[in-house]
């Protein structure tokens, strides 16, 4: 887990993007990227409703405003000191701070998901929309080397039009990362196919160059549910429990005393344009990692691994057997891998040079929006017998001004 080292403001920082974090969590990982006084932005000040969040803000982030409410950020005197925001809550609760921040005229960046119900990522976009503020969405996954390296190979149209997209993800961490705190809980998270999902389903819909319009899904509690062992962690965080001994999975204990979200899913999309994709998750692996393959009208592409180290292999000649020895391949080179392959810190930069100047973006709130409605028609669809469930689009008005550059 993260424990960066104490950071110093410099006096060259005047010009510097003063940016407020609310929610001081696992996320707040986040917060060495934003804090780098004279190279951009600096962090003046956190919001979080916990003593342990405060404090934590307090000792990595030297002469931080710490503040424990919207409240007091939004007060006149502080608020004098933030241009812009990172909404690092919990996911549910996502939609009741950045619609006040974006209330108040400051542009807000949310982690992903947007939120955890469709009517949320709508409230989201809407008051975005409504105060004209800029909203950008952290889903970092398309700064990540392997996405953007198979997104080229696609637009370069090496392997022709997209027809299939077919995406496991083998979820070694399940238990640790999702089944010991408020994530085991539907309130919380709707499900996992939503909130784990999201960053899939949103990387599944860029490579496609298309949203989800009807989904059908299958899925089950199948080991987590059976384990009678737990316990409230919220005098913990992740770092205290974390353990690669934890297996196999029906060994872990001290769940959280709520659970009941799938541990396995899956789901079958049809897509914009008759596009067809497919999504596997499973808490349980013993592995962690993404496969990703698509399959174009002139070859396919399909990756192994998805950190530094990775390759994108490509064919375009037909063959009668399986060929290691693919068409093209192209190697992922090393880089930070504390920050998602290096992708936490190029999403942070993307936000502070958007927040200051506005401008196009490989992050959309639109195709945030379009990832959580894809993950809740899902968990509807599996949850009600598996049958197919429409995609409810959003609002043309809305698309428009959000592709138009939010401007």
């Amino acid at each position: 887990m993260w424990e960066p080292d104490r950071v110093t403001e410099t006096p060259d920082a005047q010009d510097d993007l003063r940016l407020a974090i609310v929610g001081f969590g696992l996320r707040a990982s986040l917060a060495r990227y934003a804090h780098r006084p004279g190279e951009g932005s600096r962090v003046t000040v956190v919001c979080d409703s916990s003593e342990r969040g405060r404090a934590d803000a307090a000792e990595r982030i030297e002469g931080v405003r710490v503040v424990d409410s919207l409240d007091e950020l939004l007060a006149p005197d502080v608020r004098a000191d933030v241009d812009a925001v990172l909404v690092l809550t919990p996911d549910h609760v996502h939609a009741e701070h950045a619609v006040r921040t974006l209330g108040a005229g400051i542009p807000t960046f949310v982690e992903k998901p947007l939120a955890t119900t469709l009517e949320d990522a709508d409230r989201i976009l809407e008051a975005a929309h409504r105060t004209r503020t800029r909203l950008y969405v952290g889903h970092n996954m398309r700064h990540m080397p392997v996405v953007r390296a198979m997104r080229e190979v696609i637009r370069a149209g090496t392997i022709g039009e997209v027809k299939a997209v077919w995406c496991r993800h083998f979820v070694s961490a399940g238990g640790d990362y999702y089944f010991k705190d408020w994530h085991a809980d539907r309130r919380n998270t709707t499900g996992l196919l939503l909130q784990k999902g999201a960053h899939d389903l949103d990387v599944i819909h860029w490579l496609a160059g298309a949203y989800t319009r009807r989904v059908s899904a299958v899925g089950a509690l199948a080991v987590y549910g059976d384990i009678t062992d737990h316990r409230d962690n919220s005098d913990r965080r992740m770092a205290d429990w974390y353990s690669l001994d934890s297996w196999p999975p029906t060994e872990q204990r001290e769940l959280n005393p709520v659970v009941d979200v799938e541990d396995i899913s899956m789901a079958n999309l049809v897509l914009e344009g008759g596009v067809l994709a497919s999504y596997q998750q499973c808490h349980f692996t013993p592995d962690y990692w993404r496969s990703y393959t698509v399959i174009g009208s002139k070859g396919r592409l399909e990756n192994f691994g998805d950190g530094p180290g990775a390759t994108v292999k490509v064919w375009t000649r037909r063959t009668d057997s399986y060929r290691d020895d693919a068409d093209e391949v192209i190697e992922i080179p090393p880089a930070d891998t504390l920050g998602h392959g290096g992708a936490d810190p190029l999403l942070i930069a993307e936000f502070v040079r958007f927040a200051r100047d506005g401008g196009t973006t490989d992050t959309s709130p639109v195709a945030a929006r379009e990832a959580v409605a894809a993950g809740a028609s899902a968990t509807t669809s599996l949850r009600t017998g598996g049958g197919a469930v429409d995609v409810p689009p959003l609002d043309p008005a809305l698309v428009a001004w959000f592709e138009g550059g939010q401007a």
